[in-house]
């Protein structure tokens, strides 16, 4: 059940509590600002200048009006920045204005609350790094973190990041909003914002593995026929594991350089697809780790998966192993490929008219991912991976304004407004975003749907502390697997041997609370046969 506050009601609680501190006395709501005669009736905020702008503006009792109402009274207390690490890939979307006429988002945030928001670019792949330097060396050159979603447990348990609890109760994010926040609610909340049961971050990206496949292969009347004739089934999108090896074997076509599937298997990349196959070998979900820190993997289960996830490589690419998702993008837009796991955004870029180096626009379908039928259902399983987070750094002296900027951005209105521009990586994931008409229109409102309906299907990879050893130890396993120096049994031996290892390390007490409490973010949903 969501229950909203109003702002009296906010005021007196938090005052009571003695949660906010500064903020707990609101500023006046943009008095004598000449913008603010552009906002619809009963709005305080949000951008204005082209069609359909009221769309994303907010009244005074919402996540966005609380936050920015917030802000400004810390403003008048004195906070005048905010410094933002942030992955360069994504910095477009809060400097460029989008659409035409709008403001950017930091335009926006800086207009309405006074406070000026600094960016600091940070190279793709190294956020992480370079929030730990400012971590260890105790610089404190952020109050903000973000970086990928797997570290936040590393980050909470080094002191590195602030608990959020406090601010999330004072302010109402309104995150499991049955109608615009995450998908799942609060399963939705605890799989991208919480740790050991506590929220430590605010999702401000979408990174859910989809599925797409070539709608122009698969409706081809000779490539059906010569489907039937070889397999006696009709050409259809997969539902299993089984059929999509299937679908793959017959698409794939060496002397013609097509290949049937490119989900990746390259280092620090493809195992997260290992861990769709084999999560989806229980109902509802087979999971890493038992309840007691056992690892699940040397198990049937896992060897299956092993054994499959090597197997596929005869319907990959010769050089699969070291492809990264630049490859595959360009492999699919070169026409090359049939079906493929990569991020959501896939066909904002090759499904997309302006982009003249892709031949599958106008080609493009999406498809849930495939499943297995175990106990009487369909368990189709994806897998969230990266996902760029906002953290508070602890080293912060404006904690609060920095946790009100990140409700702000990762709220309904701000946050659809945001994804929807093209100037940057942040990707749509909550229900908001999926029927937001800038987002269909960038993302495809053909994927959109399919997007939402494959995070309702997605489980978590490890966020806890010890993820980046617990993982490590996974994919090197897989590469020995795939390369043949392994067999798949002796794979899956040697990660249970490595990950009770990383347990008894980083403390058995902290793993199994953290593996206990990760469970509340694995779905449930599980498909009709």
């Amino acid at each position: 059940m969501i229950h909203r506050m109003t702002r009296r009601g906010l005021i007196k609680a938090s005052a009571k509590a003695g949660l906010l501190g500064a903020g707990a006395l609101f500023a006046p709501r943009f008095i004598g600002q000449a913008w603010a005669a552009e906002l619809a009736p009963g709005m305080i905020g949000g951008p204005t200048g082209f069609d359909g702008a009221e769309t994303y503006q907010y009244g005074p009792d919402t996540p966005e009006g609380r936050a920015i109402e917030g802000a400004r009274a810390l403003k008048a207390k004195g906070v005048d920045k905010i410094v933002v690490g942030l992955s360069d890939g994504s910095i477009g979307q809060l400097t460029q204005p989008f659409p035409a006429g709008a403001p950017s988002i930091k335009e926006l945030w800086e207009r309405e609350t006074g406070i000026t928001l600094e960016i600091v670019g940070l190279p793709n792949g190294q956020e992480f790094t370079k929030t730990m330097q400012d971590i260890s060396t105790s610089a404190g050159g952020f109050d903000i973190y973000s970086t990928d979603w797997n570290r936040l447990g590393d980050l909470a348990e080094s002191g590195g990041i602030a608990k959020l609890d406090d601010y999330v109760a004072a302010y109402k994010p309104e995150w499991d909003d049955a109608e615009n926040g995450y998908v799942g609610g609060a399963q939705g909340v605890a799989l991208l914002n919480q740790y050991r049961g506590a929220t430590y971050g605010v999702s401000l990206d979408g990174d859910f593995q989809t599925w797409v496949y070539r709608t122009d292969l698969f409706g081809d009347a000779k490539e059906q026929a010569d489907f039937k004739a070889k397999t006696g089934r009709d050409l259809a999108v997969p539902k299993t594991w089984a059929e999509l090896d299937e679908v793959a074997a017959f698409f794939t076509r060496p002397d013609k350089g097509m290949i049937g599937c490119s989900d990746l298997r390259n280092q620090g990349w493809g195992y997260t697809n290992w861990v769709q196959r084999f999560t989806s070998m229980g109902n509802p979900n087979q999971f890493l780790f038992a309840e007691d820190g056992t690892p699940l993997i040397n198990s049937e289960a896992g060897i299956a998966a092993t054994k499959e996830y090597v197997a596929s490589l005869a319907v990959h690419s010769p050089d699969a192993i070291s492809w990264g998702w630049p490859e595959q993008y360009g492999s699919f837009g070169q026409g090359n490929t049939a079906m493929t796991c990569a991020f959501s955004n896939l066909p904002k870029f090759l499904d997309n008219a302006g982009n003249t180096g892709s031949v599958v626009t106008g080609k493009v379908g999406s498809m849930l991912p495939p499943g297995r039928e175990v106990g009487g259902g369909l368990i189709r399983r994806s897998v969230l991976w990266f996902s760029l987070t906002g953290m508070v750094s602890s080293q912060s002296k404006n904690p609060e304004a920095a946790y009100l900027l990140l409700q702000w951005l990762g709220s309904a209105r701000i946050y659809a407004w945001m994804t929807a521009n093209p100037g940057g990586y942040f990707d749509p994931f909550r229900l908001s975003d999926f029927k937001d008409p800038l987002v269909r229109q960038t993302y495809h409102a053909y994927h959109m749907d399919v997007v939402r309906e494959t995070v309702a299907r997605t489980v978590p990879t490890i966020n806890y502390a010890g993820a980046t050893a617990y993982h490590n130890a996974l994919d090197e396993n897989l590469m020995a697997a795939l390369t043949g120096a392994k067999a798949p049994e002796q794979a899956m031996a040697d990660v249970e041997t490595e990950w009770a290892k990383i347990t008894r390390r980083t403390g058995e007490e902290k793993v199994i609370e953290a593996i206990k409490a990760n469970r509340a973010g694995w779905p449930t949903l599980v498909d009709p046969v």
